[in-house]
């Protein structure tokens, strides 16, 4: 037996991280590409875009710094602000589940209901 837990964060009310929206900004980081990511994590372009600007609004920063095309084409890198939010988030994280974790093991101690 073993407990599951989800995390977010909201503004008044409204989403504006969680761990979709983690992988989202992972993805951009790893590719260098907004479209790339978005098919990474098997979404629309339009879709990463829109949680990417609804994330920059709702938090007040800048997450991604774009480069449009041309020859070498476009593509998007995660600003020092994004990186440290995504370090402070994933930090969060892992606190919450080893205390969740751990307050699972003393409830659930024997693995019965």
């Amino acid at each position: 037996m073993e407990i599951k837990s989800k995390l977010w964060i909201e503004i008044d009310g409204k989403p504006v991280f969680g761990r979709g929206r983690r992988f989202l900004l992972e993805a951009i980081d790893k590719h260098g590409s907004i479209n790339q990511a978005a098919k990474e994590i098997n979404i629309s372009y339009r879709k990463a875009w829109g949680y990417v600007k609804a994330m920059e609004e709702r938090l007040g920063f800048k997450l991604i710094i774009r480069q449009t095309g041309g020859r070498n084409g476009g593509g998007a890198t995660l600003t020092e602000e994004a990186k440290e939010f995504l370090t402070k988030y994933e930090a969060l994280e892992m606190g919450i589940r080893e205390i969740v974790d751990e307050r699972f093991r003393k409830i659930f101690n024997d693995n019965r209901v």
